[in-house]
This record gives C-alpha cells, structure tokens and sequence, in this order.
C-alpha cells in the first residue's frame, strides 16, 4: 500500500464478524414502503439480485486467502466472507417471502444466474489468463463493494422511511446490512491493493462495476414494477416513477452513483476517507435483528 493508504488502513482497524441474525417475514407486506410500488421494488433488487452476486463475491475473495500473510487482513477477511454469506442468506428469506405472496421473480432469477455464471464466471480460465481474470474479479468486487457502503451509509442517514412507517422488519434489515457493509467496507479493496494494486485496473473495474450495478438495478426494479399487478395504470413509466421517488427521499438518484465515482477513482483514495464508521457500529449497537443474534 502507498504511505496515505497504509495510515489509513492503520486508523481504522476493527474486529469483523458474522452475526447469527434471523428475520420473521410473519405479516409483512410485500409493499413495504406504504403507498410506494416502485421504491419497494427498487430495494427488492437487494433481495434478488444480491444474494448471488454476494456469494460469487465471498468465493473469489475466499480464493485470495491463502495469498495473504497480513494476520489482520487475514482475520477481516473471513469476518468479511462471513457476513457476505449472512446477508445472502438474509435477503433471500425475504425473496421466498415474496415467491410466497405471489410475486413472479423467475426471470430475474434467471437472469442472475446468467450475469454470474457466464459473466462473471470463472470461465475455467486457467494459466496467466486465469490469473489475469482472476484479478479483474478483485478489482470489480472491490469497486462494488465502495457503492453498496455508500448505498449503506445512505439508508443510516434517511429518515425518510421512519416517517413514512415503512415495515419495522425491513427496515432493520436495510440497516443491518448497510451498517455491516460501512462496518466491512476496507476489506475487499485491502484485498484487492494486496493481491494486485494497480491503478489501472482499478480505474478500469470501477467504470465496469458501476455501470453494470447501476444497469443492473434500474432494470430489475423496472421490471418488477411493470409486472407489479396492484400497479394498474402507466406501469412503463417506471423513469418518472424513478425521478418522484429520488425527489421523496425514498431512493438514491443518479446524482449519487456518479458522485462516487471520482472519489473512488482518486490515486490517493482508500475507503476509510469515506464518512464516520461510527453510525454503522452505533446501528449494529442497537439494530434488533443484531442484538436477537447476541442473545
């Protein structure tokens, strides 16, 4: 790591760790957002499209592992897979609670798959193309990681949904996983400066990773908006749909996704000069779902 890197890596030193949360679905509405169809579905896309990219992640990570001699890269790293793991499995209970409450989400399913296994599949790549491959994986990992610590940050500091009672559940759960993912945020990019470091890569994965994620997303809460049965009028408006609720605090705009793109790109970055940890630690302090799993 540079010397700016370095002292920050150094400043910011925590002990990562998986928590055994559990989430009941019991009386939560699929439209948990009231009055919202479109919001809801935008963080439905966390639901169904995470989970896999989560695990592909947490896999790709676990294969630099026996590379790193760091001890506390080392550690973080697997209290990183770990939680990585944990939020697949949390969102994907809530996704069979929406299969359960007549939600069709097949087709995304079947697109996931797809995106992870033949896009960002390893591809059987062996020799330097697989090193090579391997890499790139790193470094749009990482790249993703910077967006959802910063989409995690975003949902601690909306009170938004406190004022509009959106479902206590899903709420904590939004919160958990944003507050783990502030919590975590150092460790896939200290993976990847570890294992690789350069610069170009790094510049390179980031426009990639930002680009699909954003792609991504807005075409998964679209789709599901369109098909949303309790939807009945201009179900293809989704982007006016999109720009009303950027405008209610309910969703991040577009505004937000290329503000950190610069960030993440400046040579001297390092994602502890992101915002204070301390609202993540404070929320898993008293998040329900975490203290239940302290229990």
């Amino acid at each position: 790591m540079a010397d700016r890197q370095q002292q920050a890596y150094q400043d910011e030193a925590l002990a990562i760790r998986a928590r055994d949360v559990s989430f009941d679905w019991t009386g939560v509405p699929t439209e948990y957002i009231p009055g919202h169809p479109y919001a809801t579905h935008f963080w439905n896309v966390m639901h169904l499209v995470l989970p896999e990219g989560e695990r592909a992640m947490a896999d790709v990570l676990g294969r630099a592992l026996p590379r790193i001699e760091d001890p506390r890269l080392r550690e973080e790293l697997l209290g990183f897979i770990g939680q990585e793991e944990t939020h697949a499995s949390s969102h994907e209970s809530f996704r069979v609670h929406l299969a359960d409450n007549g939600v069709d989400i097949p087709k995304i399913m079947r697109l996931m798959e797809f995106v992870m296994d033949k896009v960002f599949g390893d591809h059987g790549l062996t020799g330097r193309a697989g090193e090579a491959w391997f890499r790139e994986r790193l470094g749009l990992y990482a790249a993703a990681e910077h967006f959802t610590a910063t989409v995690g940050e975003w949902l601690l500091d909306n009170r938004r949904f406190d004022e509009l009672g959106v479902d206590p559940t899903m709420l904590d759960l939004l919160r958990w996983h944003g507050a783990e993912e502030m919590e975590h945020r150092n460790v896939a990019y200290d993976v990847f400066q570890y294992v690789d470091g350069s610069y170009a890569r790094r510049v390179r994965t980031a426009i990639l990773a930002s680009a699909g994620l954003l792609v991504l997303w807005l075409y998964t809460s679209a789709w599901m908006y369109a098909n949303d049965p309790t939807v009945t009028k201009h179900r293809w408006t989704w982007p006016l749909a999109f720009v009303k609720d950027v405008r209610r605090g309910l969703i991040p705009g577009l505004r937000f996704v290329f503000k950190e793109i610069p960030q993440y790109l400046r040579p001297s970055f390092h994602p502890s000069q992101m915002g204070p940890i301390d609202k993540g630690l404070r929320y898993l302090a008293q998040s329900p779902a975490a203290h239940g799993a302290r229990a």
